[in-house]
């Protein structure tokens, strides 16, 4: 698993509890799970390239770094994927943003893809794609195909939680993308969730079932 970074950090491990709680309420699911990704983001973001340039301080010149033109961008698998993209946007405001929506059909068991809006130039942006579950992988591997198809090369993928069977799909799939998650749990139940996972991560966002 030699593409897999889990982030080991106290605070993560103590929001992941808050998260995984099912008495926790959804409004305050939400709010640590934004809580969460400002952490997640310190690792994940790691990667980006940075351009040299000068700026003026209250006291001399410098030389100084700043994000590239164009600016990277942030992808979201729907709809979960947005608890994480809204986090990310908090530190990265500079980042487009762009989503992919994406069904399991019932009779294949395959994702399949609903809507696609991404930000121009995808090609040349450093991507971050995101989405809260790394279970089975489909989605994630649909999602990285769809992308690869529009040119993009530069790309990290972030999950809230995995599970062994994802992140070996991925990489068998797509070895050269990083993959960042805050745990790495035991395995897929018979009707592919994350154990001891948290559940459905969209319905725990946004109050459905």
């Amino acid at each position: 698993m030699s593409t897999l970074t889990v982030i080991d950090h106290p605070l993560v491990k103590h929001k992941l509890t808050i998260l995984r709680d099912v008495a926790t309420p959804f409004p305050t699911f939400r709010r640590v799970l934004r809580e969460t990704t400002w952490l997640l983001a310190y690792e994940t973001t790691r990667h980006l390239r940075v351009e040299s340039g000068t700026v003026e301080t209250p006291l001399e010149e410098m030389t100084a770094h700043s994000l590239p033109n164009p600016a990277p961008c942030l992808i979201s698998i729907l709809r979960a994927g947005n608890g994480l993209v809204d986090g990310l946007m908090d530190v990265m405001p500079e980042a487009a943003v762009g989503h992919l929506g994406l069904v399991r059909n019932p009779k294949t068991l395959l994702p399949e893809e609903y809507y696609c809006k991404l930000p121009s130039e995808i090609e040349k942006r450093q991507v971050i794609l995101a989405d809260p579950m790394l279970a089975t992988g489909g989605s994630t591997i649909a999602a990285i195909d769809r992308l690869r198809e529009k040119g993009v090369r530069n790309l990290v993928f972030l999950s809230l939680l995995a599970a062994p069977e994802g992140v070996e799909a991925l990489q068998s799939a797509h070895p050269d993308v990083p993959i960042f998650t805050g745990a790495l749990d035991r395995e897929l139940n018979e009707k592919g969730y994350i154990l001891p996972g948290l559940g459905d991560a969209g319905d725990r966002i946004y109050g459905t079932e």
